[in-house]
């Protein structure tokens, strides 16, 4: 007999979140592909790298431009795989713009990890002109907060 399954989480969630980054460099490879590089990744994304999700982006500070190249959004991990949309129109972007990645409510924030000692970006919540952290950010402490240096190494000794 047929069954259907529904997931009203994510259909209400993924929806609600919009991830932003900052553009950093930017590789023109001509006649191939161009490179938007961003300040986040597969550490705060892994669903492309998993299963190539597909992402709607816009360049959030000049949303209103025409978009007259298509780019793969490329991640900071320098992994093959860390990309997080690929052929996207957007204006020509420049070095410092905001990228906005929509639908990544429902599971950026509860996949990320700090793979290569990144840090979990912040959740920021968003309503009737007020922002507060519902998040916060991580910090080094944070990250750090397990590592041990054994003490025959911090004693110089080669045993």
């Amino acid at each position: 007999m047929p069954f259907l399954i529904i997931e009203p989480g994510r259909s209400i969630i993924g929806e609600a979140g919009v991830t932003l980054y900052t553009v950093g460099a930017i590789k023109d490879i001509v006649g191939i592909k161009k490179y938007v590089a961003v300040d986040g990744g597969m550490f705060d994304n892994p669903r492309y790298a998993l299963y190539q999700s597909k992402y709607s982006v816009i360049l959030a500070n000049r949303a209103n431009e025409e978009c007259t190249e298509k780019v793969t959004i490329a991640g900071k991990c320098c992994e093959s795989g860390d990309i997080i949309a690929v052929d996207v129109p957007l204006p020509e972007a420049h070095s410092g713009d905001i990228l906005a990645v929509f639908t990544t409510g429902a599971y950026n924030y509860s996949m990320a990890s700090n793979y290569n000692r990144n840090f979990i970006p912040p959740s920021v919540l968003v309503k009737d002109g007020q922002a507060e952290y519902i998040v916060k950010p991580q910090s080094y402490e944070d990250l750090t907060r397990n590592d041990v240096i054994p003490q025959r190494l911090k004693n110089g000794s080669n045993n």
